[in-house]
């Protein structure tokens, strides 16, 4: 193909087995969350909103315990290693972009991708509870207050130079998938691509992402 394929792939439920956000919550915070996500998956109220209101929660005395349980709980999804090798031999840019936070998502990706391909959202364990940092926020065009700005990210790498491949499986990923020229997709997300009209390809795994992309002819 003439355009450059480029990956953008998300962390939490896509890269994991699991949502690390909602997992942390599940064990440390009280009942008090399961609202605020409800109100986010229904799109009440913004991804930047209910994620900040959730973390302050959490007294920052948790962080050490936090970071243990999510290295202990979460799995890498199958082939996901394959998936950063295949990307790397093809010289195929590789973006993990996460609405998950520094202190949780840098330790997992040690050893598969360097901290300069991850977009995240940081932490302040300055105070009494943990607050969210939001260096990668919405540009003048996004009224979504995404909390990490998805589609700004993507702007960054013109629709006429790039094939520009989406990987995720939650709300986080829907307004980049919007945007995207291919989509791969799981759980929430598939719900949302159909509702939507968003063509995609699901996968369970990243080896079902590595034989899609070759049959389908995106990369040799």
């Amino acid at each position: 193909m003439s355009k450059q394929p480029i990956l953008f792939c998300d962390f939490d439920g896509t890269i994991t087995d699991t949502d690390n956000i909602i997992a942390i919550m599940k064990k440390f915070a009280p009942p008090a969350w399961e609202a605020i996500k409800e109100n986010v998956l229904a799109q009440r109220q913004s991804i930047r909103s209910g994620v900040g209101q959730m973390f302050a929660m959490l007294p920052v005395a948790l962080k050490e315990e936090i970071i243990q349980f999510v290295l202990e709980h979460a799995r890498i999804r199958p082939g996901f290693a394959e998936f950063v090798q295949f990307a790397k031999a093809r010289e195929i840019p590789l973006y993990i972009v996460s609405g998950g936070i520094d202190f949780f998502v840098y330790p997992m990706l040690d050893g598969y991708v360097d901290r300069e391909s991850i977009y995240c959202n940081g932490s302040d364990f300055s105070g009494e509870t943990i607050r969210i940092l939001w260096p990668y926020g919405c540009d003048e065009t996004c009224q979504n207050d995404c909390g990490l700005c998805k589609p700004a990210i993507l702007k960054q790498f013109p629709r006429d130079l790039y094939h520009r491949i989406v990987i995720g499986d939650s709300i986080t990923d829907l307004a980049a998938a919007k945007q995207a020229d291919q989509v791969f997709a799981r759980d929430f997300l598939v719900k949302k691509c159909e509702e939507l009209g968003i063509a995609y390809t699901p996968f369970t795994t990243f080896h079902d992402i590595l034989s899609s992309l070759q049959h389908k002819g995106v990369v040799a």
